[in-house]
């Protein structure tokens, strides 16, 4: 790939190609549509049938889309799930607890804020969409990191670098490891100025209905006014509203699920 941008500038054109009413496409036809020359998009379309986007018919030769873009698709749809189901808690448990709530989702070794609320006082974390942390640090990436398989969060762990924001930000794998246990034995997480001084927060999981952590629901608030009793509040508020909410995505914890590792399950709602 001497010029990485301009291949997936072109793969991106092929894939655009394909639609409900031409699901086949040969490539002399793909390159008629996009101006393309047939060379250029023979191998475009043979690499990306190699990493498993498209799939080539054994004998029309013709190719389609691949599994994985429905993998893709899943996830997606997936996020615009919880985002709408979860927007009428959001104001609920903001009214109830005056704090700044938020959801996030997984995005590759980052978590992203896709929804918050913001505490109505004058003193207050402000959680910014769009925003990507990395999971060592705060209450929903600890969540996260938690729930991982356990092969891809040794990988991480051993992998990834681990930026300092505060001088309460862990960076220690084993005491992160020691911290996801814990958060996978009580169901949620806590965290006290580790990606922003002064700032605590509580996190709950979201599940799918396949068992599978989808979203972190958070409930965050200046240091000072998380005391002891607040935490046991908007801990509560927070662990029920996540279920209440993995309900409603179909997740069912009486039932086996997939993709859940033993332990993983989200305590009964308070």
């Amino acid at each position: 790939m001497s010029n990485p941008s301009s291949t997936l500038s072109h793969a991106i054109q092929l894939m655009d190609c394909f639609s409900k009413d031409k699901p086949y496409l040969g490539v002399r036809e793909v390159a008629r549509m996009t101006g393309l020359s047939t060379s250029t998009t023979g191998r475009t379309l043979s690499s990306l049938k190699g990493v498993g986007l498209l799939m080539q018919d054994t004998e029309t030769r013709k190719y389609t889309l691949a599994g994985k873009v429905l993998a893709w698709a899943e996830v997606y749809s997936a996020t615009l799930d919880v985002r709408r189901v979860a927007q009428p808690f959001i104001y609920d448990i903001q009214r109830l607890t005056g704090e700044t709530v938020s959801l996030y989702i997984l995005e590759g070794t980052e978590r992203v804020c896709v929804e918050r609320l913001e505490s109505e006082e004058n003193v207050r974390v402000v959680a910014r969409v769009g925003r990507y942390i990395p999971l060592h640090a705060g209450s929903a990436g600890k969540l996260f990191l938690a729930y991982l398989p356990e092969e891809k969060r040794e990988d991480l762990l051993a992998n990834e670098p681990r930026k300092v924001f505060t001088p309460f930000t862990i960076t220690d794998p084993d005491e992160l490891r020691t911290q996801c246990e814990r958060i996978l034995e009580q169901g949620f997480a806590l965290s006290h100025g580790e990606w922003t001084v002064d700032a605590s927060g509580v996190a709950a999981p979201i599940f799918n209905q396949r068992g599978q952590m989808i979203a972190a629901l958070t409930i965050s608030g200046p240091t000072q006014r998380f005391t002891e009793e607040k935490i046991e509040q908007v801990t509560k508020t927070c662990i029920r509203t996540a279920n209440q909410i993995s309900r409603l995505l179909g997740f069912n914890p009486s039932q086996t699920k997939q993709g859940v590792q033993p332990g993983r399950q989200p305590q009964p709602p308070a």
